[in-house]
């Protein structure tokens, strides 16, 4: 049986008391905590916790937590944020030609793997309207050129607001977005590359990777910063390959590990998993 959560996000300096007081913040208000985890960090002198309470019989809600709240986040100084589990997420797609992880964030869609509501599916191309107007979602052909780059921008802009958009996600998504989309969206668009990146930048990775004789590939989800595939780390894997193996094979097993690797991430984001310090990731999993 589902239950419907309250989930607290909170990084603060780390002190003595702090999952004391947070354990007896909750309990005064009836609160039943099913999932807690925390994570201190002695190099940065910081404190992580994840706290996930049951709805059902917790006499606080969005319009009264906040102000309740503050007795403790005050006095040890965090940065603090809840989502409220019964509101699901909005996430919009942006795509490119390559279709493996549109298709597979889709199928987990369908599924019910990923709980969110997809509102819309954004392409430069227009290669992949039918399959997803098929599945009832609406999709938005913003072809990029240097001369409608701008235009184009705005209009997505305009978009995501209109469609209160919570998190973006770029399935191979190979246009660069300016500082205005990742300010408006800071820590909620979620890329996926593969691991080669700064050994193997440019076109055709695998066909570099394939030259060096690597023994290993990977694939990497971060969130997008102004520094390009430099962002904040969120899942990675990797699979190795052998003498054997063709360009086609290692294309072939990279297609594989991006799909599982966005997967993960997406799902860690909209589970409310990750906090972000700096330009590294706690994840709690």
């Amino acid at each position: 049986m589902t239950r419907e959560t309250a989930r607290l996000l909170i990084t603060c300096p780390d002190r003595e008391g702090i999952i004391a007081a947070v354990a007896g913040f909750v309990a005064r208000y009836r609160g039943n905590i099913l999932e807690a985890d925390q994570h201190s960090d002695p190099h940065e002198g910081e404190f992580y916790m994840r706290v996930e309470v049951e709805l059902d019989g917790f006499s606080l809600g969005r319009e009264t937590f906040a102000a309740a709240w503050e007795e403790i986040s005050e006095p040890f100084d965090m940065r603090w944020r809840v989502y409220w589990g019964n509101e699901v997420k909005r996430m919009a797609i942006l795509v490119s030609k390559e279709s493996h992880c549109l298709n597979d964030l889709l199928w987990r869609w369908r599924t019910g793997e990923l709980p969110v509501e997809i509102a819309f599916v954004a392409g430069n191309h227009a290669d992949h309207a039918e399959q997803v107007e098929a599945c009832g979602i609406s999709y938005q052909h913003l072809p990029v050129t240097p001369e409608t780059r701008e235009q184009q921008e705005a209009r997505l802009l305009s978009l995501l607001r209109d469609e209160s958009v919570d998190v973006i996600v770029l399935a191979r998504y190979m246009q660069i977005l300016s500082a205005n989309v990742v300010d408006a969206y800071r820590e909620r668009i979620i890329n996926i590359h593969h691991s080669f990146l700064p050994a193997f930048a440019g076109p055709r990775p695998y066909h570099q990777a394939w030259e060096r004789g690597v023994k290993i590939i990977g694939a990497t989800s971060h969130y997008v910063t102004e520094a390009l595939d430099q962002g904040p780390i969120i899942a990675q894997a990797t699979t190795h390959v052998g003498h054997r193996d063709t360009v086609d094979d290692l294309v072939r097993k990279g297609r594989d590990l991006e799909r599982v690797v966005l997967a993960t991430a997406v799902r860690q984001h909209i589970e409310d998993k990750i906090l972000v310090s700096g330009n590294k990731t706690v994840v709690f999993d």
